[in-house]
C-alpha cells in the first residue's frame, strides 16, 4: 500500500528573477550565498511554470509545491484548491521599477490573463523612498495618452513615502510603482499577468527600450476611486498568552491576510481557519515545533506550516528581544 509521508513545516529553495532595477540587497540582509549578479526577486513560495518552489528540507526534499498540492489538497491548504493560490515575493528595487497595472477580477474575466491583487510590506527603506499608487485626481484617459507621449507619466501619479512597517494595498486596476531604495515583502495572488505602461524612457539589459502594453492595460486601469494606499496600523494589537505576545492583523482582503507577530517569549498557535501559515522572520531567532520536528528559523527564512498541522508552538530564541514574525494566511 503506497502512504503519503506526514507533512511537517516545509521550508523552500528560492527562486531569483534578475530583472534591471534590482540589486544585491536580499543576499547581504539576509546572509544568502549566491553568485555576483542582480537579484530583484526571489521568489519564495508559489507554484508557477516560471518559478516553482521545491522543499530543501525533510522526507519531502526534492518535491515542489506542485506536486504537494496534488498529493496533500486540502490537507496543505485548507481547502480543496488546484495549485498554491498566492505568490510571496521578495524585491529589492534599486532602481524604480516600470510602471504596470494588473487587471482585477472583472477584467480579467473580461479581457483575458488572471487576476492579480497584491500587498506590500516594507522590509527596509532608504530615506526618501516612495511608491506610487494610482493616479493624481481628476487624470482620464486623454491626459495619460499625452503624458505618455511626452514620456511623463510619472507626473500623473500618486507618490506615497514609505518607511519600514508600512502596508501598501494595490487592487486589481490600480496603476502602481515602487520607487528606489526599497526592500518589500510582497503577497499576490498568484497571477503573473502585468501590463507595463511606462518604464521611465529607459532601455533593457539588449540596449532596447522594453515592451509596454498601453491597449491591454487600457482595458483594465481603474482611474478614479482607488481604496487608500497605506493600511492604518491598528490601534490596539491582540495580546495572546503568555504575556508579551502581540499579533497585529494589518490587512485583511478577499485573497489574502497579513499579521504581524511579535514573540518575546514562548507563542502558541492553532491552523483552526481551513487555511495554511506562510511565516517569514522578519527579525530575530525562532523554534518552531510541531509535534516532534523542530525547526530554527533565522532572518529572512519563509516556511510553510500545512493546515492539517493544526497547531504549532514558537520559542523565541533571541537573547536580545522580541522576534518578529510575518504571517499570511487565507482569509
Amino acid at each position: 500500500m503506497n502512504t503519503k509521508p506526514p507533512l511537517y513545516p516545509l521550508m523552500f529553495k528560492p527562486v531569483y528573477k534578475n530583472y534591471i532595477w534590482g540589486g544585491n540587497r536580499i543576499a547581504r540582509r539576509y546572509g544568502r550565498s549566491l553568485p555576483p549578479g542582480i537579484y530583484a526577486e526571489s521568489w519564495e513560495i508559489t507554484d508557477r511554470a516560471e518559478g516553482i518552489n521545491v522543499v530543501v528540507n525533510g522526507s519531502l526534499a526534492g518535491k515542489d509545491i506542485h506536486e504537494l498540492t496534488q498529493t496533500y489538497g486540502a490537507e496543505l491548504l485548507g481547502r480543496a484548491l488546484e495549485r498554491f493560490p498566492l505568490l510571496v515575493k521578495l524585491i529589492d528595487s534599486k532602481e524604480r521599477l516600470s510602471v504596470q497595472v494588473h487587471p482585477d477580477e472583472a477584467a480579467a474575466k473580461a479581457v483575458g490573463g488572471e487576476a492579480k491583487a497584491e500587498m506590500w510590506y516594507v522590509l527596509d527603506a532608504d530615506p526618501g523612498a516612495e511608491v506610487f499608487v494610482g493616479f493624481q485626481p481628476g487624470v482620464n484617459e486623454s491626459q495619460f495618452r499625452e503624458a505618455l507621449a511626452a514620456g511623463r507619466v510619472g507626473d500623473l501619479l500618486k507618490k506615497v513615502s514609505v518607511h519600514q512597517g508600512d502596508v501598501i494595498y494595490i487592487p486589481g486596476g490600480c496603476v502602481h510603482t515602487i520607487g528606489a531604495g526599497g526592500l518589500i515583502l510582497e503577497v499576490q495572488q498568484n497571477s503573473d499577468t502585468t501590463y507595463r505602461v511606462f518604464d521611465w524612457n529607459r532601455v533593457g539589459s539588449d540596449g532596447k527600450p522594453r515592451e509596454l502594453h498601453i491597449e491591454q492595460a487600457l482595458k483594465v486601469i481603474q482611474w478614479q476611486g482607488i481604496p487608500a494606499a497605506r493600511q492604518p496600523m491598528p490601534s490596539v494589537p491582540v495580546e495572546v498568552p503568555p504575556k508579551g505576545n502581540l499579533i497585529v492583523e494589518r490587512l485583511r482582503t478577499p485573497y489574502f491576510r497579513f499579521e504581524e507577530l511579535a514573540v518575546p517569549g514562548m507563542l502558541a498557535c492553532s491552523l483552526d481557519t481551513h487555511s495554511f501559515h506562510a511565516l517569514f522572520m522578519e527579525k530575530g531567532l525562532v523554534r518552531i515545533k510541531s509535534g516532534s520536528v523542530l525547526v530554527d528559523v533565522t532572518p529572512g527564512t519563509t516556511i510553510l506550516m500545512p493546515d492539517c498541522l493544526k497547531k504549532y508552538e514558537m520559542a523565541n530564541l533571541d537573547t536580545t528581544g522580541a522576534s518578529r514574525l510575518l504571517r499570511i494566511s487565507l482569509p
